[in-house]
């Protein structure tokens, strides 16, 4: 066994050289339950870093002057809200849960009408909105490829 990665290796590979082994991703072999399976992964961490965010905004690490006390009742309200249930969908999504998806769905369609209905409609506001369609989306899409690959 060598300590170099495969130089013939398809174009698909995606390996790491890591103490004498090494670790590849082939996606194009790996069938659509796997890519769901990463999908939600990758989303688990994104949900844990919003709600990271979101928690060092409720304790004063970020934010505007006067911290979290400093913002109107309806903004704590929100950012508690995300705090909370971002945590909880990234443990359920890294679980491959099914109720980690549900918690997922309903923070992304949350803040989806949360920056629709904010009082104005900013440039971050829409691409928040777009991710968080595209997002959904995207989740679909490999849930139907992944039933149908399993058929019953």
């Amino acid at each position: 066994m060598t300590d170099r990665p495969n130089e013939n290796a398809p174009d698909d590979f995606i390996g790491q050289t890591v103490a004498g082994g090494v670790i590849s991703l082939n996606f194009r072999d790996m069938g659509w339950t796997g890519r769901l399976a990463w999908f939600l992964r990758i989303m688990a961490f994104l949900s844990l870093v919003v709600g990271l965010y979101h928690w060092a905004e409720i304790c004063g690490f970020i934010g505007e002057e006067g911290g979290f006390e400093a913002h109107i009742q309806s903004w704590q309200a929100t950012t508690i809200f995300f705090a909370v249930i971002d945590l909880v969908a990234a443990v359920g999504l890294w679980l491959v849960a099914p109720w980690g998806v549900v918690v997922w769905l309903t923070s992304t369609v949350s803040m989806i009408v949360v920056h629709v209905f904010a009082d104005q409609l900013s440039f971050a506001d829409f691409l928040a909105i777009v991710f968080g369609i595209a997002m959904i989306v995207a989740y679909l899409a490999l849930t139907i490829m992944a039933a149908q690959e399993h058929p019953r």
